[in-house]
C-alpha cells in the first residue's frame, strides 16, 4: 500500500530482458534505502514492484510480462526517469490517498497548458476507467496522488503545483506521454458492494 505522495525520482540503470519478462535496474536517487530489505514493495511510477536486489545507490526489480503489457514500464530505457515511493507504514502520514500499485491503464496526456505557477493537463484515459473517475475525486498518475479538476468524455483534468512539478516526473510530460493511472480504491470497491447488492434485491 502506498500514499502517492512520491519521495524521489531515480533513473533507470538498467533493463534486461529475461526469459519473456524484465529486470530492472533503478538508481535511487535521493531515496532513503537504508531500512528497505529484499523482498520489500517499492512504487516505480505507481506499480507495485518488489525489490529482489539492492546496492548503495538503487535496488532491483523484476517485472513480469502482465505488468510490462498493462503498464509503461516496457517503454522505459536507460536514463529515464522514475518515481519512486516505498511502502506505506502504520506510522507514516496518509498524506495523499490510498494508492495499492496495481495500475488498472495506461492514458496519454492530450494536452498542457500553463496556469499560472501550475500546470493543467487533460489526460486521456481508457473507456473502462471513466466511471471511476469524478470531478473532485483522487486518481494516481504514474504513482503520484492526484486531484480531477474536470472530468470530459475520453478523460480528465488534473493540475500540477509547482512543487509536484519539480518533484516528481511530471514535469517531463508533454502531449502524447502515456502515463500508468491507478483509478481510486474506494470507487471500485464501492460499484462491486452496488452491484452485489443489486443482484441479490433481483433475486426476491
Amino acid at each position: 500500500m502506498f500514499t502517492g505522495i512520491v519521495q524521489a525520482v531515480g533513473n533507470v540503470r538498467g533493463l534486461e530482458a529475461r526469459g519473456g519478462d524484465m529486470r530492472l535496474q533503478i538508481d535511487a536517487g535521493g531515496l532513503d534505502l537504508r531500512s528497505m530489505h529484499i523482498g520489500d514493495s517499492i512504487a516505480v511510477n505507481g506499480c507495485c514492484l518488489t525489490a529482489i536486489g539492492k546496492s548503495p545507490a538503487g535496488f532491483a526489480a523484476d517485472v513480469s510480462r502482465e505488468t510490462l503489457a498493462l503498464t509503461t514500464l516496457g517503454g522505459l530505457g536507460a536514463g529515464s526517469p522514475v518515481n519512486l515511493e516505498t511502502a506505506l507504514t502504520l506510522a507514516a502520514p496518509l498524506g495523499g490517498h490510498l494508492v495499492i500499485g496495481h495500475v488498472d491503464g495506461v492514458g496519454v496526456v492530450d494536452s498542457r497548458v500553463e496556469d499560472a505557477r501550475s500546470v493543467r493537463f487533460a489526460i486521456e484515459a481508457p473507456p473502462e476507467l471513466a466511471r471511476y473517475i469524478a470531478r473532485k475525486g483522487c486518481i494516481c498518475v504514474d504513482g503520484v496522488s492526484l486531484t480531477v479538476n474536470a472530468v470530459h468524455s475520453g478523460g480528465f483534468e488534473v493540475n500540477a503545483i509547482p512543487h509536484t512539478l519539480e518533484h516528481t516526473v511530471i514535469r517531463g510530460y508533454r502531449t502524447g506521454t502515456r502515463v500508468n493511472l491507478e483509478v481510486d480504491l474506494v470507487a471500485r470497491y464501492l460499484e462491486r458492494l452496488i452491484a452485489a447488492h443489486a443482484a441479490g434485491a433481483g433475486t426476491d
